[in-house]
């Protein structure tokens, strides 16, 4: 069920008063106020309530879930923190003939911040958040959660912006960062138990010019995937897996920021993790610790670069080697080198698609033999979100579409599915995310094209022509299995020839 609220009859009630007894005012009969309330409803309870809000109440029994929901939604989240916040605010102000601003440090320890923001973080948890965003403007300040990939507002009271250097503080605080330094960006790490699982966040803080932004990177063990959950076709799993037990070579990832090229890459390390294998990472920065695995953050301040670190790990004997990415021609040819002498090495590059992954390379200034000889498959990849699974229905196949893909129109095809939007999705129609990607290997014909420095369409148009899927393909097939929506493939990928 639903529940049917009259925007007035919220303003007879406090969030303070709604939050602890949890009910929720739902409109007026007469001059009786209609208000849900968890079952069972005692008639003590009413007697307190009519008492607390000086008026006739009666109750209508409604779920707890939905009580919860509809406080979040109307009053938003933490409301009742943040109005006893402004409330001692209110009170400080009467008591004092002179307004002084408040002292981070101890805003900061203030137990009503500290609650407000494990609220926040409560809520990007429960909400399957990767991201928090805090922005303050000029007379606001902004929380988002990205979830699926996608921003969006989270509903807070307007008075946050009266408490944003307290929650600020709080999080550079719990976060080990200095409160004092309010004009470089920093960096730092704070983790928490929620709900019974380990939190591990990323911090990182901005400069701006109406205060610091925060973006918190969220990291739970839940988000290690094994390869064959990732949404890899058998066939393409296969090869992979057949790569992954060579001796030596370099696979390279590509696609932007939020691709899920970390996750890919933490498992294929989780698959070759046995005893047998002594597999060192160089990251930037540690995003997941792994037991078995030993791993090096960059500290390009101290002169811990991925080229210098990757030096060192080879004096430490390992047989498998993760480079978190190649920004630069040093980094790249040692990688490369690094390969050829009997080690299997995995490694990032930002680039649009597999074929554009060998020309940077060339680009960087490698020389071709040394790219053909020891790159074994090249793979671009994106995420797409899954259609949500509690309100997929059907929708037509129109022949714009098939074109947008280069779908033959006389080929069958069966219905394609989307989200209407429900509880379980938040009303986005999508729930989850899976991988599309183009997977090219080094064959022959590839090395020869890369030898003669092909430029990256012919080295695309050869790779389809020996049964490479490009994004959009791959991205069709989730299609027609009703796991994603057309929309959602064109959204993450470029348009293509192919």
């Amino acid at each position: 069920m639903s529940l049917t609220i009259d925007p007035e009859a919220i303003k007879e009630v406090s969030a303070r008063v709604a939050t602890h007894y949890h009910l929720m005012p739902l409109g007026y009969r007469g001059n009786v106020l209609r208000v849900a309330l968890p079952p069972p409803v005692e008639a003590s309870l009413l007697d307190e309530l009519r008492v607390v809000l000086r008026r006739d109440v009666s109750a209508e029994s409604a779920p707890p879930e939905e009580i919860e929901k509809a406080i979040k939604e109307h009053y938003g989240i933490g409301a009742a923190t943040l109005e006893t916040l402004a409330g001692r605010d209110a009170a400080s102000e009467e008591s004092s003939a002179a307004v002084v601003a408040d002292d981070d440090l101890e805003g900061a320890r203030d137990a009503s911040v500290v609650k407000l923001v494990n609220q926040i973080f409560l809520e990007a948890y429960q909400s399957r958040a990767t991201d928090i965003h805090l922005e303050p403007y000029a007379d606001e300040f902004h929380v988002r959660y990205r979830i699926d990939g996608i921003l969006y507002d989270a509903k807070f009271s307007d008075s946050l912006k009266r408490h944003q250097s307290a929650v600020i503080s709080r999080v550079k605080i719990m976060a080990d960062l200095s409160i004092a330094e309010k004009r470089l960006p920093q960096d730092g790490r704070i983790r928490v138990r929620v709900e019974g699982k380990d939190l591990d966040m990323r911090v990182s803080t901005l400069p701006t010019p109406f205060g610091e932004g925060i973006v918190i990177r969220l990291l739970t063990s839940r988000q290690l995937l094994d390869l064959r959950h990732l949404g890899f076709a058998q066939e393409d799993l296969s090869t992979l897996e057949s790569f992954l037990k060579l001796p030596h070579g370099v696979i390279f990832l590509t696609g932007p920021t939020g691709s899920g090229k970390t996750t890919t890459l933490y498992s294929f390390l989780s698959l070759l993790n046995t005893s047998e294998h002594k597999i060192i990472t160089m990251e930037d920065p540690i995003e997941y610790q792994l037991k078995g695995i030993t791993q090096v953050q960059v500290n390009p301040k101290i002169g811990l670069t991925f080229a210098a670190g990757l030096r060192s790990m080879l004096r430490h004997d390992p047989d498998i080697m993760m480079v978190g990415e190649v920004r630069d021609l040093e980094t790249a040819e040692i990688t490369i080198r690094v390969a050829l002498t009997g080690h299997l090495v995995f490694s990032t590059l930002h680039t649009n698609d597999a074929a554009s992954a060998a020309t940077r390379l060339l680009d960087l200034g490698l020389e071709p033999y040394l790219v053909s000889s020891s790159v074994l498959c090249l793979i671009a990849q994106r995420l797409v979100r899954l259609v949500c699974d509690s309100c997929r229905r059907e929708r037509p196949v129109t022949p714009e579409l098939r074109a947008e893909f280069g779908i033959d129109p006389a080929a069958p095809a069966g219905p394609l599915f989307e989200g209407k939007g429900c509880e379980a999705c938040k009303g986005t129609g999508f729930r989850g995310r899976t991988v599309i990607y183009e997977m090219l290997p080094i064959t022959n014909d590839i090395r020869a094209l890369v030898m003669s420095r092909a430029p990256a369409n012919l080295i695309q148009e050869k790779a389809v022509a020996q049964g490479m899927k490009t994004l959009r393909r791959s991205g069709w097939e989730k299609v027609s299995r009703g796991l994603t929506t057309p929309e959602e493939v064109l959204r993450v990928t470029l348009r293509e020839t192919a």
